[in-house]
């Protein structure tokens, strides 16, 4: 369904790898409720991503960009605004990666520049988006600037690594930078704890299938799907969230307030008396 809700609406959207990304589907939708975007990502992404169809399919521009890099991040918003034809509304920070994770490393023992590569990647890279936006005063007034999280960034995921660590500053530096920005320009600033979703980043992660299965009978709603993502982050986006900032917003089908569920209650019960019967 269709509600016009970014009609006129000017954005960037960072993180489009595939269909499968959370940041594709924002991408998809933004489109369909009538916004103008610069589509973004790292030149070494993009070689394996498919971009440029979603380009394609939105009428939308790519301007490749290392989010590591200022340099990049000021030549990606200098010619977003001039491809647009003002200053920007909405960006999505839906960036995530870890090199010890992807070596297989675990958490005790880590690679330290590993371990400074994919907090530079995955949440460093917020503030200097955010800075640079900042900087050039390139968003409008009751702009929203919303990143993806994980509940790793409170509560212990073991295998999540140290992206758990990247998230949970992640979510600091939207408050801390949220402030500013909203008290100079009266731009919101949000971070989305989302469901464990099967995007290609996230099924890096060791046992991501358990987390998505777990979750899935934890929570009362179930787990929340990336195109329910895109969904609330659309509607972050709109004028009906104006006063909405500084915010972790959990996107989790309810997984966030529960304790146990009856499916996991029964499950484990199940387990436990055939292990005492043993």
């Amino acid at each position: 369904m269709m509600y016009n809700l970014l009609k006129g609406k000017k954005g960037i959207i960072f993180g489009a790898l595939d269909s499968k990304s959370i940041a594709w589907k924002v991408a998809e939708r933004a489109h369909e409720e009538g916004a103008t975007f610069v589509l973004t990502n790292a030149p070494v992404a993009m070689r394996f991503g498919t971009i440029s169809e979603l380009a394609e399919k939105t009428g939308s521009q790519v301007i490749p960009a290392d989010a590591t890099s200022l340099e990049d991040l000021e030549n990606l918003v200098e010619k977003s605004v001039e491809i647009l034809g003002g200053k920007i509304d909405f960006v999505l920070h839906s960036i995530g990666m870890s090199v010890n994770v992807r070596k297989g490393n675990h958490y005790t023992e880590q690679d330290y520049n590993y371990t400074k590569t994919g907090f530079d990647v995955s949440a460093l890279s917020f503030h200097r988006v955010m800075s640079v936006l900042y900087k050039k005063d390139a968003m409008n007034e009751w702009g929203s600037i919303v990143a993806l999280s994980y509940m790793a960034a409170q509560r212990v995921f073991p295998d999540y690594n140290d992206m758990a660590d990247n998230k949970a500053y992640l979510e600091s530096i939207a408050r801390s930078f949220g402030y500013f920005f909203g008290r100079d320009k009266n731009v919101r600033v949000n971070t989305i704890s989302q469901s464990p979703t099967p995007t290609t980043a996230g099924n890096g992660v060791k046992g991501f299938d358990g987390f998505i299965a777990y979750a899935e009978k934890m929570s009362p709603l179930g787990n929340a799907t990336a195109l329910e993502c895109a969904d609330y982050t659309i509607s972050m986006f709109s004028d009906l969230t104006k006063k909405v900032t500084l915010q972790n917003l959990y996107h989790d089908g309810g997984f966030s307030n529960m304790g146990v569920s009856d499916a996991i209650m029964g499950n484990f019960m199940e387990t436990f008396e055939s292990e005492k019967g043993e």
